[in-house]
């Protein structure tokens, strides 16, 4: 999904994943002259070819969402993070290290081991001759799908910010991707490290035009719950989500809404409660395995209500695919691929703001004098 946002104007030289099926997909999509599958930490810099114009890692964040085991970056899945971090050493080190870094993750990590976590990352960078600055962006400003990521861009030292991608001060509250929580994490940390932050300018995007409905399958072309099985949902709705469907049949037309499962505790105990939205958007996305698992489409006409699965390729659009992207042809392996992904139009937004001008600009900044 990375290279998909970098668009056609960008050549991958190298890709890795451990996951077989997502290489498979990987390689549907794009053929695998320059995928490695497996474990990170088994990749070389040897197996790097020259010096690349950006790395981006999207590493595991079970160890880091709120729906994980909050183990951090010592965790098992979000520690992959170190070994790609080597690789980045042993770069700098033969001299080709990237200009640019991306790395995409929850905003948990922000705070994950009281703050520690981020500020080691922080260093690490900072050890690695970069300067960065974090940002969070959710999904909802390009797609109906309500997804916040944090976003840390890193910088190699000796290539120049633009001035106009940069604020000469930390943002206010008011700034859409400043959220306190950075704001925060960016004061908390060491001197050192403070004076290596950037803060990035972004233009504020307009509003997107496209609800959840128009992500959504002809409702005549997929499968519903029987009646019984839509009871079960309405069942788990609270007096809150209830009176949401009673207001949606107040409408003169079909409305469309997501509908997902959450454990909630109620007097000391956790219950698992059917919760709906009809405010346009979907849920975030997730693996069919970790937090709210899979999503599901509400249909609210008069008193007739009916719910059914999301489908893969729904899944698909409110992450930025293409219909003529080929998915698995395993739902739940499809549904994995995409709720574990990044949103496409993200990245391309950040290639469009962010990495391009400062390419760009370095292109054409004159050769210093030997």
């Amino acid at each position: 999904m990375a290279r998909l946002g970098l668009g056609p104007g960008w050549d991958c030289t190298f890709a890795n994943d451990i996951a077989p099926d997502k290489c498979h997909a990987y390689i549907e999509n794009f053929g695998d002259a320059t995928l490695r599958v497996g474990d990170v930490a088994g990749v070389d810099g040897a197996d790097l070819p020259g010096e690349a114009d950006l790395a981006w890692a999207s590493f595991p964040c079970q160890d880091l969402s709120l729906a994980g085991p909050r183990s951090g970056l010592t965790g098992r899945r979000s520690g992959v993070f170190y070994p790609f971090w080597r690789l980045i050493q042993t770069l700098q080190a033969e001299g080709r290290n990237p200009k640019l870094i991306g790395l995409e993750n929850v905003p948990g990590l922000l705070t994950s081991k009281s703050g520690t976590d981020f500020t080691a990352l922080c260093q690490s960078l900072a050890e690695g001759g970069y300067r960065f600055g974090a940002v969070e962006i959710d999904a909802r400003w390009f797609l109906p799908q309500s997804r916040p990521r944090l976003f840390i861009l890193a910088l190699r030292e000796d290539i120049e910010v633009p001035e106009d991608l940069t604020l000469s001060e930390a943002p206010d509250r008011l700034s859409p991707f400043h959220p306190k929580a950075i704001r925060k994490a960016a004061a908390a940390l060491p001197e050192a490290l403070k004076a290596r932050w950037i803060w990035w300018a972004l233009p504020v995007p307009p509003v997107p035009n496209q609800v959840l409905e128009d992500a959504l399958e002809p409702a005549s072309g997929v499968p519903w719950h029987s009646g019984a099985e839509t009871q079960r949902f309405t069942d788990l709705m609270s007096e809150t989500h209830t009176a949401k469907l009673v207001e949606a049949g107040r409408k003169a037309q079909p409305v469309y809404g997501a509908l997902y499962r959450r454990m909630r505790t109620q007097a000391g105990q956790k219950h698992q409660r059917a919760e709906v939205r009809f405010d346009g958007l979907a849920g975030c996305l997730r693996t069919p395995g970790g937090g709210s698992s899979r999503q599901f489409i509400v249909e609210v006409d008069g008193q007739s209500v009916r719910t059914r699965a999301m489908t893969a390729r729904e899944y698909a659009r409110l992450m930025g695919l293409p219909d003529d992207y080929i998915l698995p042809a395993r739902k739940t392996t499809a549904l994995h691929l995409c709720g574990d992904g990044v949103v496409v139009s993200v990245v391309a937004f950040l290639r469009t703001h962010v990495f391009e001008p400062i390419l760009d600009e370095a292109r054409s900044a004159p050769l210093a004098a030997e």
